[in-house]
């Protein structure tokens, strides 16, 4: 098994209409014409992944969810199955981000039942971890987030293309960023468990970083110890915003 290229992935959140498709193309037509390093996802709200998956057919950027329900179907109204994002054009999801866990008190065991359901549908999974500020200050980041890997990341990952997202809570649209040396402590412990877990297939699991990466800090935060990529919020916005991270990649 072969080292996966890093990966770039855009977190729309909730935002986003018709309109926005067209920061999406630009960034697609940067990407097409100087190919980068990283491979490159957008993940827009549901609304917009048929959407967004049209208007970049044949190109270099992937389309992804935000969320999904672990059932395939059923009485869950205002839910998205994985199915249905796969459906819609989507080939990667975003799962136990922590507004997530945060907002709706997901817990590493429904965030792993999501996992297992995005395999089902033939999803890659992006699965979130991170500490709040609280549990930082009290010492507890690797424990906590370690511990996350563990309870939310399935067996039935093994073999399978997934990456791990580290989000420091703290750090998330606060422009508050953690110093590399905190960044690549966290990574090197999510690669220890990684490995730990899936053995040398867990070497080779890319490792992003998410919390406020933008162009201005991209470049020196992709260069760190076991980072394998970014996951970008507000930056995956506007084009040139979301390509100048691309390119530090």
């Amino acid at each position: 098994m072969s080292t996966p290229r890093p990966l770039i992935a855009g977190n729309w959140k909730m935002n986003g209409v018709e309109a926005s498709l067209d920061e999406a193309r630009a960034v697609a037509a940067a990407v097409d014409s100087h190919p980068p390093s990283a491979r490159v996802a957008i993940c827009p709200p549901s609304t917009l992944i048929h959407r967004l998956a049209d208007a970049l057919a044949g190109s270099g950027v992937e389309v992804g969810g935000q969320d999904c329900r672990a059932e395939a179907s059923g009485a869950f109204t205002g839910d998205v199955a994985a199915e249905m994002l796969a459906d819609a054009g989507a080939g990667l999801v975003i799962l136990g981000h922590s507004e997530r866990r945060a907002g709706y008190g997901e817990t590493d065991a429904v965030v792993a039942a999501k996992v297992e359901a995005a395999l089902r549908a033939g999803l890659e999974p992006i699965v979130c971890v991170g500490e709040t500020l609280a549990e930082r200050e009290a010492g507890d980041t690797l424990a906590v987030v370690t511990g996350q890997v563990r309870g939310s990341l399935p067996a039935a990952l093994a073999g399978k293309a997934f990456s791990v997202a580290y989000e420091p809570v703290w750090a998330i649209g606060t422009g508050l960023t953690p110093t590399l040396e905190q960044i690549e402590e966290v990574h090197v412990a999510v690669r220890a468990a990684l490995t730990e877990i899936f053995g040398e297939d867990g070497a080779r699991v890319p490792i992003l970083y998410g919390g406020s990466v933008k162009p201005s800090n991209a470049a020196e935060i992709l260069k760190a110890r076991d980072v394998g990529g970014a996951l970008v919020g507000g930056a995956s916005l506007k084009a040139a915003d979301f390509l100048g991270i691309i390119q530090a990649a």
